[in-house]
């Protein structure tokens, strides 16, 4: 015990040393966290607080213009800007590149009389199958102009199709609007009642969102609730530079070899590491989280909520940390210079970071991604971690995420102790 003692005192006094290791391993998953959870909870947030700015330019002058901009307000997603005067595509394109808006709409100048030659048209036609209408002719019309939406090249295609939606469905609105007070009007022979028209419009069947969670609760995740975790993985994981760079000047400086003339094992030392830098993966954990909780709230940014299981928390922290600290261990042992360590160790980080979904989603990657993934630790972390903060589930649920990690932990060991006899260290 003493010698373990004395052991995890050098590694600790080794670890104060290197001042930019601990910059990578606290300041920069601290600043990724802020950073990252701001961003998001804009995006979460995007309609109810931070709407998108939208150029409407109605060239039309019926009412059915006026109604087509009121129904785009009433959507709740755009912060609506009408033109007023003359103005080119030309005029648009560069108040849209001066950032005034990333959507621009133009209603064409004909568009109260197509949407009321549609609306009659539609309801001769459904009158004609009825045997109630007359055999008039369908009311044509000459080329249709459509509406033209303009939109900033930097919006992705999901958002844009967001957009579209929510334009289309205010289309159809007046659409449908017109038809039924067409089709009111051709059967009672007088004009529709507000209240009933209203009526006959809202009367949509309500839709009752609730995220799914082990617990039974019906809390809706925050962008905290995603992000602290992943970027807390991510800062373990990056020990790799202080710990891999820490082994390659042992192995270096011969310190390994004279271990093997002293009264002790090898074991104590591979030991000591691996406890020194459990402790510093812990210290991070808590560092994060009390951010997330205490700092997040008067930054503006939603409060970290800590799962129910606080046991399940900590062993999975712990495993983690292990799987971080045991994969620092393996580059170590393997590189031969600490530059490589550092090279190597930060670049497959990331790797491991994109394809475990700390960077993109799992969802949204390819299906071909879906088994490559399960080979990257970071994946299992997060999983177990999601399902602790997410899902609201206890140490039973996510017994299937820490059973691989444990694997691949116990893996790594081997790799790293196969590595250390191949190069005759112990």
């Amino acid at each position: 015990m003493f010698k373990l003692k004395a052991t995890i005192l050098k590694d600790i006094r080794i670890l104060l040393r290197d001042k930019i290791g601990l910059v990578i391993m606290f300041a920069m998953p601290i600043l990724l966290a802020i950073v990252i959870t701001s961003v998001q909870n804009s995006t979460f947030e995007l309609v109810n607080e931070n709407k998108i700015p939208l150029l409407v330019y109605n060239k039309d002058k019926g009412e059915t213009g006026k109604e087509l901009i009121t129904a785009l307000q009433k959507i709740g997603i755009f912060e609506l800007h009408q033109l007023s005067g003359e103005y080119s595509e030309k005029d648009i394109a560069e108040k849209m590149h001066n950032k005034d808006a990333l959507v621009a709409i133009v209603v064409p100048g004909d568009y109260s009389a197509e949407v009321l030659r549609k609306a009659k048209n539609v309801t001769r036609e459904a009158l004609k199958k009825l045997d109630i209408g007359t055999d008039s002719m369908l009311i044509k019309s000459s080329a249709e102009t459509p509406l033209t939406l303009y939109y900033h090249p930097v919006l992705q295609q999901s958002f844009r199709n967001s957009i579209d939606g929510a334009i289309k469905s205010s289309l159809q609105l007046i659409q449908s609007k017109f038809i039924v007070k067409n089709l009111y009007q051709e059967v009672n022979e007088e004009a529709i009642p507000d209240s009933l028209e209203t009526q006959i419009l809202s009367n949509q069947t309500p839709i009752n969102e609730i995220p799914v969670s082990k617990d039974g609760s019906r809390t809706i995740p925050t962008a905290s609730q995603h992000n602290v975790p992943a970027w807390t993985i991510f800062a373990m994981f990056f020990i790799v530079i202080s710990l891999g760079s820490s082994i390659v000047r042992e192995k270096q400086s011969g310190s390994f070899t004279r271990l093997r003339t002293l009264p002790t094992s090898f074991a104590v030392a591979l030991l000591s590491k691996q406890i020194t830098y459990l402790l510093v993966t812990l210290m991070q954990a808590i560092v994060i989280f009390s951010i997330g909780i205490w700092l997040f709230p008067k930054m503006g940014l939603p409060a970290l909520n800590l799962p129910a299981d606080k046991a399940a928390l900590l062993l999975v922290t712990l495993i983690c940390g292990w799987c971080a600290t045991s994969f620092a261990i393996c580059i170590g042992v393997f590189a031969q210079t600490q530059e490589q360590a550092n090279g190597i160790g930060a670049v497959s980080i990331v790797l491991l970071a994109a394809i475990g979904g700390l960077l993109v989603p799992s969802f949204a990657m390819p299906s071909s991604f879906r088994y490559i993934m399960q080979l990257s630790p970071l994946h299992w972390c997060l999983e177990a971690f999601y399902g602790l903060f997410l899902e609201g589930g206890k140490l039973r649920d996510i017994l299937l995420n820490i059973l691989p990690l444990l694997a691949i932990t116990i893996l790594l060991q081997l790799l790293a102790v196969y590595g250390l006899k191949r190069k005759n260290l112990i």
